[in-house]
């Protein structure tokens, strides 16, 4: 049944994008739902879902008109979720809902029930956080200790290196070598912290695995400028960009899905990888003057 209200047609505008956004979000709820095993967190999904579209209904009773869900957004969180996670996909999607709440206060200068759906709206976060256990986020903390170990030391070795051997293969082959070493070595640590602090939710191989690999990976992204170039220095930059540029990829996942300050994260992260390879490229140079080292 549509409402009597006179709308003006930035209005009816906004009213009809808000329909839009409420029957995509349904959607996308109801296609995560489908592929969810743990019914406890497939009946929530499905329930916010059916809430979505009783905030389309609200909106249509309004304009009068039916909306069509956007496809595109539908396959791309489809495909984030996939891709990144259910945790992640979800919470990036809440986010772009935060986006939504300056329409809904203007929409309430007509329509009293916006501030109601407003707030319902930001329960769901509060809903989604309590209710998504995804494994691959428990164990963050092993994923971290690999990639911010690896930055910090990988960016540190080769920032010396680069002076003291001024040789892009040597370079390449003798970081190679240190990051294998140092990921078998952080992996056995990680292992065996895990097994003492005997936290049921964690599986110290699991851990110990989450941490070998994401150092081996950091360390090849790392040491691939030195195998591309043979300018000695054209490598080194290409590397400290490419590691702030794992710091700010992975800084934004984690702000995502864990509710991280991104910013703070990024740059307490970019100042100690930095400031390694900083001091480490001038030790490579007292080395080499010091010692007389030509390669």
């Amino acid at each position: 049944m549509t409402k009597k209200i006179e709308l003006t047609p930035e209005m009816r505008q906004l009213l009809l994008e808000a329909q839009k956004n409420e029957i995509t979000e349904a959607k996308v709820y109801k296609n995560i739902a489908k592929h969810m095993e743990n019914e406890h967190n497939k009946t929530i999904l499905l329930s916010i879902a059916d809430e979505e579209l009783r905030h389309y209904e609200i909106w249509k009773s309004y304009t009068g008109k039916e909306v069509k869900p956007d496809k595109k957004k539908i396959k791309y969180y489809g495909l984030i979720i996939k891709t990144f996670g259910l945790t992640f996909g979800v919470r990036l999607m809440e986010q772009g809902e935060k986006s939504a709440v300056f329409n809904y206060k203007e929409i309430a200068k007509t329509i009293p029930d916006a501030i109601k759906i407003q707030e319902e709206e930001e329960k769901h976060e509060e809903q989604l956080i309590e209710m998504l256990d995804e494994k691959g986020l428990k164990y963050m903390g092993s994923i971290v200790l690999g990639l911010n170990d690896a930055l910090v030391e990988l960016t540190g070795v080769l920032a010396g290196l680069t002076f003291g051997f001024q040789d892009t293969r040597l370079v390449a082959f003798s970081g190679l070598i240190t990051g294998i070493s140092a990921a078998m070595s952080m992996a056995g640590s990680e292992y065996l912290s895990t097994k003492e602090s005997n936290d049921p939710h964690i599986k110290p191989k699991k851990a110990a695995l989450y941490t070998g690999v994401a150092y081996i990976c950091t360390v090849i992204l790392l040491i691939l400028p030195y195998f591309i170039f043979t300018n000695i220095y054209l490598a080194l930059g290409t590397t400290i960009i490419i590691a702030l540029l794992i710091i700010a990829g992975f800084n934004f996942y984690s702000s995502v899905a864990q509710g991280h300050q991104f910013k703070k994260r990024f740059l307490e992260m970019a100042a100690i990888s930095l400031g390694v390879a900083a001091i480490s490229f001038v030790v490579g140079i007292v080395v080499k003057q010091f010692f007389g080292v030509d390669i």
